[in-house]
């Protein structure tokens, strides 16, 4: 019995003391163990470091790569440095020329804090198409943008109506069922005829503003008109001359030109209406106030300049 337990002690000794055959120090001792492990255990080793160095290898590489892309892709993106001008402040932007109008729209609101959809921006003419991109629309380094427009402060500022002012719009309301040609206050201007110095009218064409006032037309006294856009400074110069006798006048001004400065934003509503067997003008009406009765009315408009006009004062948002 006692050699019994002697001989399971001895073989759990024994099996603790065999070496790990799969390590490679037991396969160096082992002179009876092939070489071919000791390569194979070499092999693998290797080919676990190999792994390792090229997963970093590999993450350096592509980090490398998405630096110089991202690089790449900020550079490409052409930038112009130029001027925008709103109510006689001066903005100095640089801004992605393959960015569009609108985009530059809500960043010009980032700055001035005047909305989108209150802004009217004029680049060589009125900008229609907020989708075309400044490189479209040929925006370079130094241009000069303008941007009319008022807040929605501004507008809401609405002047009382003056005394007897309602009843006058009922009046011409009442008599709004005729064209305009054929009412009495409007057709005792046109009996005047056409003046001579008017500029030329053409019907069914539409020309941006001149680079010159529209001028020889007439006011509701049938004195001369000019007008003037003043885009840099938002304004409309109307300029009057009298030749009639019963339009007041004051003073020293009597016999002297008088020029009325109208803020663009301030002007309600622009209505116009062609003059007939003289399809090539119209008679325009600027509304000065909240009513109908602060309409300021000029007879024989251009009409290739109407539109361009309405669109200038009232641009695509009109608030009336």
């Amino acid at each position: 019995m006692a050699e019994e337990e002697g001989s399971v002690v001895d073989a759990e000794d024994k099996l603790e003391a065999e070496p790990d055959l799969t390590s490679r120090e037991s396969i160096e001792s082992d002179p009876c163990r092939p070489k071919c492990c000791l390569k194979n255990a070499d092999v693998e080793n290797e080919t676990e470091d190999t792994n390792e160095k090229s997963k970093e290898d590999f993450s350096v590489e592509e980090k490398e790569k998405d630096e110089t892309e991202e690089e790449q892709a900020t550079s490409s993106r052409e930038s112009a440095s130029f001027r925008v001008v709103w109510n006689k402040k001066n903005y100095e932007v640089t801004f992605p020329v393959d960015e569009t109008a609108d985009s530059l729209k809500q960043h010009i609101e980032n700055l001035t804090g005047l909305p989108v959809s209150m802004q009217k921006l004029m680049y060589k003419g009125l900008v229609k198409d907020g989708s075309k991109t400044l490189r479209e629309l040929h925006v370079t380094n130094g241009v000069k943008m303008m941007v009319v427009g008022s807040t929605i402060n501004d507008v809401m500022k609405v002047t009382p109506p003056p005394p007897g002012a309602l009843k006058e719009e009922k009046t011409t309301s009442a008599a709004s069922k005729d064209p305009l040609c054929k009412q009495k206050m409007h057709k005792k201007v046109l009996d005047k005829g056409k003046p001579d110095d008017v500029m030329p009218g053409i019907k069914n064409k539409k020309e941006k503003l001149p680079n010159v006032p529209i001028a020889g037309m007439y006011n509701k006294f049938g004195g001369k008109v000019r007008l003037t856009f003043k885009l840099e400074l938002d304004q409309i110069w109307i300029g009057t001359k009298s030749t009639r006798i019963d339009e007041p006048r004051i003073g020293a001004n009597a016999n002297k030109e008088r020029t009325e400065k109208i803020p663009m934003g301030s002007i309600k509503n622009v209505v116009s209406e062609p003059i007939e067997e003289h399809d090539g003008y119209h008679i325009l009406a600027i509304q000065l106030g909240p009513t109908e009765a602060s309409r300021y009315w000029i007879y024989w408009v251009p009409a290739q300049y109407v539109d361009a006009i309405k669109d200038t004062i009232l641009g695509k948002w009109q608030p009336f």
